[in-house]
């Protein structure tokens, strides 16, 4: 299983925004593939228990985005039956990714992100594999996300004129948005993150 432990950043002077947090992961609440939703543990840290690898690609990419938190995913066996709190939880699992959050805040990163798996070459490949995407999500500007959030609220249908027709700009704009963002490159490299992340479980 994979376990998902993020820890605020500068806590100390942003004040606790543990809160907020859980409101923003809701949108994640409904989907299959989150066995325990996140809830906080201690103090400003929040936790999740998933079995799907792609779901935690997705989250743990959208919390980079968001910014503020470090992020580490533990991929391994956890005891059960599983508590009906993340946080009453125990197994490899969860001490991979209590290791993996704590390596996720060194300064030295390009992204405070880290993976640590039962088979470690899959975590090291996964988060070598993330730590990329991630590198394009936080660079991504704010007129790139308009036209990946845009495509997203029209659904997988929706074409770049339709998008184009939604923000007021040109189908031209909108594809040379979509160049600059790297959003297809994202989308193909996703599926690969996640593959090494499921791996790493056995």
């Amino acid at each position: 299983m994979i376990v998902i432990t993020m820890d605020q950043q500068g806590s100390r002077t942003r004040g606790d925004r543990v809160d907020p947090l859980l409101t923003d992961l809701r949108r994640f609440a409904d989907r299959p593939g989150l066995l325990r939703s996140f809830e906080r543990t201690v103090g400003d840290e929040v936790q999740a228990v998933l079995d799907d690898a792609e779901l935690a690609v997705e989250i743990a990419l959208h919390v980079l985005r968001r910014g503020g938190w470090s992020a580490g995913i533990g991929a391994g066996p956890i005891d059960e039956p599983l508590p009906a709190s993340a946080r009453a939880g125990s197994g490899a699992g969860f001490v991979l990714a209590r290791t993996a959050v704590e390596r996720s805040k060194s300064r030295s990163r390009p992204v405070p992100l880290a993976v640590e798996a039962a088979i470690a070459v899959r975590g090291a490949e996964c988060e070598a594999v993330l730590t990329l995407l991630g590198t394009i999500v936080t660079r991504r500007t704010g007129a790139g996300w308009a036209v990946i959030d845009a495509f997203t609220d029209l659904g997988v249908k929706a074409t770049q004129d339709d998008v184009a027709a939604r923000l007021g700009i040109t189908q031209q704009a909108v594809s040379q948005r979509l160049r600059t963002a790297m959003w297809a490159e994202e989308r193909a490299v996703r599926p690969v993150a996640a593959r090494l992340l499921a791996e790493g479980e056995r």
